[in-house]
C-alpha cells in the first residue's frame, strides 16, 4: 500500500485559502499526480486542502472523501517561553528537548505545556484511531505497534529476509504485487501529517514537527512493507518531496519554516 500525504499551497490563511503563488503550485502539483494510478483521495475539511486538491480533482475528474478529523492539528497552547498563544509546537529548542515526555511516542500530550488543552490528547487519540479504521478498509489492521494484513484465504504469505536484486525473479513478482496495491493521496496539513506519521511510524510527534520542515504542496510518500509473513509496517521513501516545484522553476515557499528554504 502506499499513502501519499500532500500539504496545502502556500496558504493565505485570513481566507483559508491559498495565495496566487499557492495557485500556481497547486497547478503544477496537478500535472504530477495525474500521471498516477490513485485508488483514493481524501481531503482534510479546511479550504486551503481542498482549494489544493480540487486542481488535482478536476484535471482527473476525481472526487475526494472529506475526513473531517484530518483538519490541521491546531488546538492552542501558551507557550511557556515566548508567551505565544498559538499551534502546540514551536517551541525553542531549550525548552521542548529538555522535557523528557516529549521524546515519548504516547506520552507527550501529557507534558505540561499540552495539558493546558485537553483537546490535544483527547484528539491525538482520535486522529489515530479514525486512521487505523481508515486503514482497516484497506486491509490493514493495527496490532500494538505495527499492522497485520488481511490477505485473501489460500494466498502466498512473503517470507524475504532481505531485499531483492533487481535482477532476480523475486524482484519481479513483487514488482507485479506493487502494480495492484492500494495508492491513496491525502490533501492536509503540516501538522496533521506529522500527528499521523507519529502514530505510523512509532516516533514522537515533536520530533518530527520540530525536526522536519515539509513545504507547501510536498509530497511525503509511505510504503507499506510486507516482507515477513502478514505483517506490515510502513516505511517513508521521501518526505517533503516539491520535485514538481524545482522542475519547472518555482521557488520553494518559506510558510512555515523559520529558515530561509534552500532552493
Amino acid at each position: 500500500m502506499k499513502i501519499i500525504f500532500v500539504r496545502h499551497g502556500e496558504p493565505d490563511y485570513a481566507h483559508d485559502s491559498l495565495t496566487e503563488k499557492g495557485w500556481r503550485e497547486a497547478g503544477l502539483l496537478a500535472e504530477r499526480i495525474s500521471k498516477w494510478r490513485v485508488t483514493d483521495f481524501y481531503c482534510s475539511p479546511l479550504g486551503r486542502a481542498k482549494d489544493t486538491a480540487s486542481c488535482t480533482l478536476q484535471k482527473m475528474n476525481r472526487k475526494a472523501v472529506t475526513l473531517e478529523w484530518m483538519r490541521e492539528f491546531s488546538y492552542v497552547i501558551d507557550d511557556p517561553v515566548t508567551g505565544k498563544h498559538g499551534v502546540p509546537w514551536d517551541f525553542v529548542p531549550s525548552y521542548w528537548t529538555n522535557e523528557p515526555l516529549m521524546f515519548d511516542p504516547l506520552k507527550w500530550v501529557e507534558a505540561d505545556v499540552m495539558k493546558q488543552n485537553p483537546q490535544i490528547a483527547a484528539k491525538f487519540s482520535e486522529v489515530c484511531q479514525n486512521f487505523d479504521r481508515l486503514l482497516s478498509s484497506y486491509g490493514y489492521i493495527r496490532e500494538k505497534r505495527y499492522y497485520k494484513v488481511m490477505t485473501g484465504e489460500g494466498a502466498e504469505e512473503p517470507l524475504r529476509a532481505a531485499t531483492p536484486h533487481p535482477d532476480s525473479p523475486e524482484y519481479f513478482e513483487a514488482l507485479k504485487k506493487d502494480d495492484k496495491e492500494p495508492v491513496i493521496v491525502i490533501f492536509c496539513h503540516l501538522g496533521i501529517t506529522c500527528i499521523v506519521l507519529s502514530h505510523l511510524l512509532n516516533i514522537p510527534f515533536p520530533l518530527l514537527v520540530h525536526g522536519f520542515f515539509l513545504p507547501t504542496t510536498s509530497l511525503t510518500i509511505l510504503s507499506s512493507e510486507e516482507r515477513w509473513g502478514a505483517e506490515a509496517y510502513f516505511r517513508v521513501q521521501t518526505m517533503g518531496d516539491v520535485y514538481h516545484l524545482v522542475s519547472n522553476g518555482e521557488p520553494i515557499s518559506p510558510a512555515g519554516s523559520f529558515a530561509k528554504p534552500f532552493q
